[in-house]
């Protein structure tokens, strides 16, 4: 499962309700900041989760509205010395305007409080935990190397309690050698295996998280039988030209998306101030009703549905 916070969902430019591009993906004892607009830190405060443990930030791309928060950020960092270190991870587009900033604006030849660690990734995994990876996937959208990431919990077998209990598996330390797979023998010298007692391979949550984005043809495979699917939806379908013109998309073509690679939720982000959002929220939900949009602060569960 996923924790997954809202703490800016406009487009280009702040509005009253809404501020600029970040989200926080908690999991268990990890915390990872994606994407950093202007005015952050403060949303992170009056979310109240605080800067501990906000050590890994992803960035989808270059653009001033997804990274400036970075400065005032790292300013903070400066000051509290909040955490030890501060791993950062981007495509090298993304990472060179982001070191600029850090290093040319913020720190002006100073070292910084904490330890930095620049990622450069591209497409495929880049962290695994026990239980978790995430990926990074193309997106297309104005300038090179924009990227997505999906947050996937491990595939895992289900303990099945009544053929234990049926087989004479006492609860504790025999029940959790099956369950990571090693076999155990009972008192009486029956051996346990672990196929005896656990049900077939189910997949891990899969949430996909894209920034701004130009086309969803090249999306619908990472997209596919996503618990959740976190995407942009800037214009309306009346303005489809506006739209290509500036790569970037309209809430019914993320709801098609949504539609075709038949995912569980649909969360809309990235929100121009031209519209209202009943009108984004009603043209994405008349192709797939299973449609949110997020509102800053907005927090989501994001589990697998069982079958």
């Amino acid at each position: 499962m996923f924790e997954l916070l809202f703490l800016g969902t406009s487009a280009s430019a702040p509005s009253v309700k809404r501020g600029l591009s970040a989200q926080i993906v908690k999991h268990e004892e990890y915390r990872f900041l994606v994407d950093c607009g202007e005015g952050t830190q403060r949303q992170i405060l009056q979310a109240g989760v605080g800067f501990r443990q906000l050590s890994h930030i992803l960035i989808t791309h270059s653009h001033l509205d997804h990274i400036l928060g970075l400065g005032g950020l790292l300013s903070t960092f400066m000051r509290w010395e909040t955490i030890d270190e501060l791993h950062l991870y981007g495509s090298r587009s993304a990472l060179e305007r982001v070191r600029v900033l850090v290093y040319e604006v913020v720190l002006r030849g100073k070292q910084p409080p904490m330890a930095l660690h620049w990622h450069e990734i591209e497409p495929g995994i880049f962290f695994e935990a026990k239980d978790f990876t995430i990926r990074a996937f193309p997106v297309t959208h104005r300038g090179p190397e924009s990227l997505g990431y999906l947050f996937e919990t491990r595939p895992r077998r289900p303990f099945l309690a009544e053929k234990a209990a049926a087989l004479g598996v006492p609860f504790g330390p025999e029940r959790r050698e099956l369950v990571a797979g090693r076999a155990i023998t009972l008192p009486d010298g029956r051996r346990i295996e672990p196929d005896d007692v656990l049900g077939e391979w189910q997949r891990g949550t899969r949430l996909v998280l894209v920034g701004d984005a130009g086309r969803t043809d090249d999306l619908l495979e990472v997209c596919r039988e996503a618990d959740a699917l976190v995407i942009e939806a800037t214009y309306l379908e009346s303005e489809a030209e506006m739209a290509r013109q500036f790569s970037h998309l309209t809430a019914r073509q993320a709801a098609e998306l949504a539609a075709r690679a038949g995912v569980q939720q649909l969360i809309l982000t990235h929100i121009s101030r031209r519209y209202r959002e009943k009108d984004v929220l009603e043209e994405a939900q008349a192709i797939f009703p299973n449609t949110v949009v997020a509102r800053d602060f907005d927090t989501f569960l994001i589990k697998r549905k069982e079958a």
